[in-house]
């Protein structure tokens, strides 16, 4: 009986509403055999783990199965920066009757079902390769993978404010790390939905085969208010930071100092480079099409908790800071790196948000340097195995970096 219901709604693949019904339903029988009055659902990280799936598409499908706007089958709620997951009464009765959830290897596919018209981060490209060595004239004819680049419209209560030259993935997590990140709103709290949908190829003046996209988010008043007060339109552009600011004095690039962090003394040369030697093997896009930048976030041992991906840089970095925020774990100590040069726009969204250091594995600018002197970040540059530049110690003491070697990173 339950399979007619979602097939009839069309809106869920039966593998990822199994999972997730089962999933929820698993830990709420936990609960009760463990008479845990306190457990009162699954938090988004715990459930995106379950599933195999990152943070954005849990939440994009979890809007359809949800009491608010959706089938009404589950519940999603913020608490103490978490949002927690838990079965409605129509889900506890659907879990009931349907069948054993399937291996999540299918969660996948499942996602990519979900939304068919979503364009793919990744498409492919007929090419020819051209060699001295084969001194073929007509070349070599093969198909080539490339990083998707789409027009992302931000659209804030009905308003759109941004335009961005963007990866296809992640983008819920994009949209909120960027409103963060932005200071459009003050903390995941002032987040009250997010919807992610294809644009009118033709009200958008675009090329029918040239996809676009569009972020609804629907924010508190003192947000909404806050970014009509300091209004930027933005052209969207893969690598600038300030298109669209009209006048110097709008740049806002100096925030509060950062507090400080008794641990950023850890964050030496040693746990830079373990963090940047893992980097190259959880770039899954940039492996296929060779385009994209990565933002990760790094333990104070050197371990990459998570790696986002992005044609842009500072998209790299909001799809990072948005997955954070959304697990609750943007104050934790950590710190970010990047396939990039530092420059002043990361350096700003790190400090905006609290991020004590991040270390990039290309030169900084002048002014990212001089950005993080000024508001505390620990800023490492050109980190190359086997040596790392630190341009500015942060506001924690600063310590003689110990030797590397590769051998510590295995």
């Amino acid at each position: 009986m339950a399979a007619p219901i979602a097939e009839a709604a069309g809106l869920l693949p039966d593998d990822f509403w199994k999972a997730v019904l089962q999933a929820l339903a698993e830990d709420a029988r936990c609960a009760r055999d463990s008479q845990d009055a306190g457990s009162t659902g699954v938090s988004l990280p715990r459930l995106c783990k379950l599933l195999g799936l990152p943070a954005s598409t849990v939440m994009r499908q979890l809007t359809s199965m949800g009491d608010a706007c959706g089938m009404g089958w589950v519940h999603v709620e913020q608490r103490e920066g978490r949002f927690m997951v838990h079965l409605t009464d129509d889900g506890h009765r659907l879990a009931a009757k349907s069948p054993d959830a399937p291996d999540t290897s299918c969660a996948e596919q499942a996602a990519s079902a979900f939304e068919p018209n979503m364009p793919r981060s990744l498409v492919e490209h007929p090419a020819r390769v051209f060699s001295a060595a084969t001194q073929n004239p007509q070349g070599r004819l093969r198909q080539d993978k490339l990083a998707a680049e789409v027009p992302v419209a931000l659209v804030f209560n009905g308003i759109a404010h941004a335009v961005m030259m963007a990866t296809p993935q992640d983008l819920e997590a994009f949209a909120l790390g960027f409103s963060l990140s932005e200071g459009i709103i003050a903390d995941v709290g002032e987040l009250r939905g997010i919807d992610v949908s294809v644009a009118d190829s033709q009200l958008s003046g675009l090329p029918t085969d040239i996809p676009a996209l569009a972020v609804h988010l629907e924010i508190s008043s003192r947000g909404f208010e806050q970014l009509k007060s300091r209004r930027r339109v933005l052209a969207g552009r893969t690598g600038c930071g300030i298109c669209g600011v009209e006048s110097l004095a709008a740049l806002d690039l100096l925030g509060p100092p950062m507090a400080y962090r008794p641990w950023l003394k850890r964050v030496d040369s040693f746990v830079v480079l373990s963090a940047f030697a893992k980097l190259q093997k959880q770039q899954v896009l940039n492996a296929e099409a060779g385009a994209l930048h990565a933002a990760g976030w790094a333990t104070l041992e050197g371990d990459l908790t998570e790696v986002l991906e992005d044609v842009g840089r500072h998209n790299a970095l909001d799809k990072l800071l948005g997955t954070l925020a959304l697990q609750g774990r943007l104050t934790e100590p950590g710190f970010v790196i990047m396939s990039s040069r530092a420059s002043h726009e990361l350096v700003r969204k790190c400090a905006r948000l609290g991020v004590s250091a991040l270390a990039t594995i290309s030169a900084p600018t002048s002014m990212g340097v001089r950005l993080a002197e000024l508001s505390g970040v620990r800023l490492w540059g050109l980190c190359r195995a086997p040596g790392a530049v630190l341009y500015s110690s942060g506001n924690g003491a600063h310590t003689a970096p110990r030797p590397f070697s590769d051998q510590a990173c295995q």
